[in-house]
């Protein structure tokens, strides 16, 4: 049974993210029905989703710094491939937390952005908006395993939140980030748990 205090978070499902993407994940189009059917069970009382939501002219592109090795464009604001994915039924959502707005910081994770020019990791609010519904733990899903859904979990984790990772209903940027995602969720003791172990 889904605790009353738990909540879904559901990160990135975007078209950019999909195969044939700006920013394409392994398989992310797989995992798109099974996330339709958990949110149409309206198994959790809370739900969020998060949405990369990149202004042009983003420091995390590749464009922007010629010679680094950083991301393709991806998610402008504004373009199809930042909507959320409109094969999901995203009616069940109490808050859609768009990050990575600022132009200098990237943001994965949907608690914290990325270390920014002063050094620190400005909270989104999303912290204090489950709190204030009472919310205790957190199940992620989305995209991607290696990167949003593993920033997100882990900084979850730190905020004292109960954590687990759907790991069906995820995928990574390449397979290849699989081993060590693992890794650092055991090291932080967050659960991974298969969606259909949920009892809604």
């Amino acid at each position: 049974m889904i605790s009353h205090q738990a909540a879904l978070i559901v990160v990135d499902m975007q078209p950019d993210f999909m195969p044939g993407g700006a920013l394409a994940c392994h398989q992310g189009d797989a995992i798109v029905p099974g996330i339709d059917a958990l949110l149409r069970r309206q198994a959790f009382r809370h739900v969020v989703a998060t949405q990369d939501w990149h202004p042009r002219e983003h420091a995390s592109f590749v464009d922007a710094h010629p010679g680094q090795t950083l991301w393709p464009a991806h998610c402008v604001q504004g373009t199809p491939g930042a909507a959320l994915h409109p094969a999901i039924d995203w009616s069940p959502l109490d808050l859609i937390l768009r990050k990575g707005s600022n132009a200098r910081v990237d943001s994965y994770s949907g608690f914290r952005e990325n270390v920014g020019p002063h050094g620190d990791r400005p909270d989104t609010g999303l912290a204090g908006w489950l709190r204030g519904r009472g919310v205790d733990e957190v199940f992620v899903c989305g995209l991607a395993r290696d990167v949003c859904v593993l920033w997100t979990a882990q900084d979850a984790a730190a905020l004292g939140f109960r954590t687990h990772l759907l790991w069906d209903l995820s995928r990574p940027v390449t397979p290849a980030g699989d081993a060590p995602t693992r890794a650092a969720l055991d090291a932080r003791g967050i659960g991974i748990v298969d969606s259909a172990a949920l009892a809604g």
